[in-house]
């Protein structure tokens, strides 16, 4: 069964508006804040650290818009990517041009898959991992 969902009432305090963002919980904060950050592009919007927790948060914005906490919290078990689990299977980011962008992530050492074509909407994309291998998706906008 498919079920379609349009949130048109946004009137109704119960009603879903937009993703407002996504949590990633990583194994190494200084190589996963590295790697949004200085490889993917993303803004320091900001940053706190929980000493109670032992752990920061990293709030990351990418065109101006609130789009990911990154946290670090000691101890954490790794998440199975491989094989595909239930639960978040990845997250997808829109791009432009999708060669241009896998060029640029290539020069940052960044191993993209081959090119694929969506059946149903005809756009390209291709998949990559960020450090903890959670899978992420360049989906083709244009």
């Amino acid at each position: 069964m498919v079920y379609h969902y349009c949130a048109k009432n946004y009137n109704s305090y119960f009603m879903l508006h937009a993703v407002h963002h996504v949590a990633i919980i990583c194994s190494n904060y200084e190589v996963s804040k590295k790697f949004y950050t200085e490889i993917l592009g993303f803004t320091i919007a900001a940053e706190y650290y929980r000493k109670e927790r032992k752990s920061w948060k990293l709030d990351l914005m990418l065109d101006d818009h609130y789009v990911l906490e990154l946290f670090s919290f000691p101890d954490s078990p790794k998440r199975v990517s491989h094989p595909e689990a239930c639960g978040l299977r990845h997250l997808a980011f829109a791009v432009i041009d999708i060669e241009k962008t896998i060029a640029a992530l290539a020069k940052k050492n960044v191993i993209t898959e081959p090119i694929r074509m969506d059946e149903f909407t005809g756009k390209r994309f291709t998949f990559f991992s960020d450090p903890d291998g959670l899978p992420l998706e360049l989906y083709e906008q244009r």
